[in-house]
């Protein structure tokens, strides 16, 4: 059992810490755009005897607290992944809360009114309540010249693709353009216009919590040349020093783009 005192101190060394490595960061070395993968709120849940629908609300309230850690050192993008195209197979009892928790978040992010709201993924896979959430904090926050957050509910990365080139295909088909006309001139900017984050500059670091390492389908085509940084907390304890961390990680690499 921790003491008032070596609590006390803790809190002053986290602190000094805390302002060390925000001192230690190339403001010219900020990424424009973060995408950050918040896993590990059910085994967070499961740690402290609580129940999952806890684990879901501690990851939720650790969103707004990211967002402000992102926004106050001059990131322009943020994403997301709050829920997969896969988490909707999950059982009812645990998908109905996740999804009136999202709900809740995305109604508190609007109403802070700094953020412009995106939602990215398969909103028709969505129940319809859930959607209409996404959608109305898309037109609410659409003036908003703040922060980019693009939230990624029922978002898959291979149906993301899927949806891209169902898109293309749709529209050169209206213009009259044929099937075999089309196969010889696409390139990788027609299907990059169809993507959910079209027209946004590609993540230039993705941060994944919880110590799994790998991306689970996240924004498949846009992270191609992204950096990654994979820290284990457990999203719902994931703190301002572990994401200065991942700043000053990506800050200390040396990008180059395939050359």
């Amino acid at each position: 059992m921790r003491t008032p005192g070596k609590q006390k101190l803790r809190d002053a060394v986290y602190r000094l810490y805390e302002r060390r490595l925000t001192r230690s960061l190339s403001l010219d070395r900020i990424p424009r755009h973060i995408g950050v993968i918040i896993d590990g709120n059910r085994r967070w849940a499961r740690q402290v005897g609580d129940p999952v629908s806890r684990g879901h609300e501690a990851g939720a309230n650790k969103i707004s607290e990211f967002l402000n850690w992102c926004d106050g050192v001059g990131v322009k993008v943020v994403t997301v992944w709050m829920l997969s195209t896969d988490n909707l197979t999950r059982p009812a009892d645990e998908l109905e809360p996740l999804l009136r928790i999202i709900e809740q978040t995305v109604e508190e992010l609007t109403a802070i009114g700094r953020y412009r709201i995106h939602p990215v993924g398969a909103l028709d896979l969505l129940p319809g309540t859930t959607a209409e959430a996404l959608k109305a904090a898309e037109t609410d926050t659409h003036d908003v010249e703040g922060m980019l957050v693009n939230v990624a509910v029922g978002y898959g990365g291979r149906r993301e693709l899927a949806d891209a080139v169902r898109s293309l295909l749709l529209e050169e088909a209206a213009k009259g353009i044929s099937i075999e006309e089309l196969a010889d001139r696409v390139d990788v900017e027609h299907i990059a216009r169809h993507l959910y984050t079209k027209g946004q500059p590609d993540p230039d670091l993705v941060i994944r919590t919880s110590g799994e390492q790998r991306l689970g389908g996240f924004l498949l085509w846009q992270s191609a040349l992204s950096e990654f940084y994979f820290c284990e907390a457990l999203w719902p304890d994931f703190r301002h020093v572990d994401f200065l961390r991942a700043i000053r990680s990506y800050a200390q690499r040396e990008r180059r783009f395939g050359t």
